[in-house]
């Protein structure tokens, strides 16, 4: 996959205007931006080497910094454009090495070459875990511990137990599992665990990347407490935590936004503290709460290593677990059986997950209650599917129901890989939208209008909403909208309203942290660099009860075929000998 950009027209601002050499070659082919190439030939004037190779190198640094990853290997760069004459791989390494540039702008660690603020924050992630798994961890009454366990596991739940009990006796614990293996519920009843090991009341974080994500999770931690099988005995722990978001639990700083009021002087002062949907977390918010946990504070990650990583740089949940697979024992507890949606929706997730393209097609295209494919040019049944939601949410808006409003807001939803393009986000809005006018028989619909889904696109600590919230327009004078806030929503005026976007569609990206009755996932076309095996398994995952994608063999296939591969030297230094 080379992640090539397609020039819109001459004056795109990817393209850099007068630009000759190695750097303008591969900026008009599509590999650097024109933002790659002017930040590195800034960096490395600064720097006092202006060298075309060293110049290249941190062009693609840039460049692989944008699109997720933290390093580069030079060995591996010519599978980028093969027919392009790249330097000499080990030429080129000795030049870059001996650049003034590292250890100040550029650093090398195992044969990879880092911008220095990822060099820095992987380091410290690896130091901080290297020092939570060796130094001696929890004392734990194994008379109370085995009591407790027995009081919330039945022998059914033997992967849960395991995990809990893992959790139980470290400082640092993961549990990773795919979409209704029970994380959440495992997480209820382990803090019921820890809170019996404790003779004090412990003080427990709950946090989430995202609101969305985090709302969810104070909705399925409450419902996890209220269940029939939850000891009583244990319920008050449980049933009044409320997450928050990871920038709310560090402590948001207006001035200055990759810093916090909790670090290394002044750490948070919980007990317990646990992160949802890590699988969303980069590197440099990985680093900045490792520098907020107590030594002596236990750290819980959950998350589905196999899901779409963070949108800025690094895959840490993946390379935590692959850099610990080997490590006996193991802070990594997997769960792998699923009770959440259908039994074909599982196969599918599966066979995307563990790379089975034949098998992926062949459950597809064979259809099931659950599994639908739809021809990509039939549009008229696309249409047959969205609409029927579309009309009910907005009778319900029109009709002032805020309940009904917020259940129909996750009984179904499309799903697209790209935010623009004939594939993306923009252009499902606008059809929607145009079906919604021709089936209403309307010209036109204003701005917001009742019915209209929204999606929040940053933290807005005014109004409580947080980056990823849903909701709509609800009809009547007021002009006001209504937030899903995993209660009885959060009702919110249209003119307070600043950073919202129609939600008709939205990116697999900003769908993780969700579920859905429905999901219907827009593939695009095999080449988009967008198509992987990863962006496909959270899509699927995404649904409960049905699953359809508008899709060809082709597109289907190459999703599960292609790995989304992020460059990162974080999974190895874990798994080293033990040294940072």
């Amino acid at each position: 996959m080379t992640e090539l950009f397609e020039p819109v027209d001459a004056d795109d601002h990817r393209l850099a205007a007068v630009l000759g050499g190695p750097l303008g070659d591969l900026n008009r082919v599509g590999l650097l931006t024109a933002g790659d190439v002017r930040t590195a030939q800034t960096v490395c004037r600064l720097g006092g080497d202006t060298s075309a190779e060293v110049e290249l190198a941190v062009a693609l640094l840039v460049r692989a910094a944008r699109n997720g990853s933290v390093c580069v290997d030079l060995r591996e760069v010519p599978e980028l454009l093969p027919d392009h004459a790249w330097p000499d791989p080990a030429a080129w390494w000795e030049n870059v090495t001996a650049s003034p540039l590292i250890g100040v702008a550029l650093r090398v660690e195992a044969g990879l070459l880092y911008l220095h603020r990822y060099w820095a924050e992987e380091g410290a992630v690896v130091i901080d875990l290297h020092e939570r798994l060796t130094r001696p961890q929890p004392e734990v009454d194994e008379d109370r511990l085995a009591a407790a366990l027995d009081r919330h596991f039945e022998a059914e739940y033997a992967e849960q137990r395991a995990a809990a009990e893992a959790s139980a006796r470290r400082w640092t614990s993961v549990i990773t599992g795919g979409p209704g293996t029970g994380k959440t519920t495992t997480l209820a009843r382990l803090l019921a665990v820890l809170a019996d090991q404790s003779a004090t009341p412990l003080r427990i974080a709950l946090a989430a990347p995202t609101g969305k994500a985090a709302a969810r999770m104070s909705q399925t931690l409450a419902k996890a407490a209220a269940e029939p099988t939850f000891p009583e005995v244990d319920r008050d722990v449980v049933a009044d935590l409320t997450a928050s978001t990871l920038h709310r639990m560090l402590g948001f700083r207006p001035d200055n936004h990759s810093r916090f009021r909790h670090h290394r002087g002044n750490r948070l002062p919980h007990d317990v503290v646990v992160v949802d949907e890590a699988s969303m977390v980069s590197l440099s918010m990985m680093t900045r709460l490792m520098e907020a946990i107590r030594p002596d504070a236990r750290l819980v990650l959950l998350g589905d290593a196999d899901q779409l990583a963070s949108v800025e740089a690094g895959a840490v949940l993946h390379d935590v677990v692959a850099g610990y697979h080997d490590r006996s024992p193991s802070p990594v507890s997997r769960l792998e059986t699923s009770r959440r949606f259908g039994k074909e929706i599982g196969r599918l997730a599966a066979a995307v997950r563990d790379g089975e393209a034949d098998e992926a097609w062949a459950l597809l295209s064979t259809g099931s209650a659950d599994i639908e494919l739809v021809d990509p040019a039939d549009s008229a049944r696309i249409r047959a599917l969205v609409l029927p939601t579309v009309r009910e949410l907005r009778g319900r808006a029109l009709a002032g129901d805020v309940a009904g409003v917020l259940r129909s807001l996750n009984a179904h939803r499309l799903l697209c890989a790209h935010r623009a393009g004939p594939y993306g986000v923009a252009t499902w809005n606008d059809r929607v939208e145009h079906w919604l006018r021709a089936d209403e028989g309307i010209d036109w619909l204003p701005h917001r209008y009742p019915g209209q889904p929204l999606i929040q696109t940053s933290n807005d600590y005014g109004l409580k909403l947080w980056n990823g919230d849903t909701g709509a327009v609800l009809g009547g004078e007021e002009r006001r909208a209504v937030f899903d806030d995993g209660a009885d929503g959060r009702l919110v005026s249209l003119g307070r309203l600043s950073e919202v976007e129609v939600a008709h569609a939205l990116t697999v990206h900003r769908s993780q942290g969700s579920e859905f009755g429905e999901v219907t996932v827009v593939l695009p076309e095999p080449d988009s660099r967008l198509l992987s095996r990863q962006l496909l398994y959270t899509a699927v995952t995404r649904a409960v009860h049905k699953v359809r994608v508008v899709g060809t063999e082709e597109s289907v296939k190459e999703a599960v075929r292609r790995r989304a591969r992020r460059s990162s030297g974080l999974a190895d230094r874990l798994s080293g000998a033990g040294a940072p």
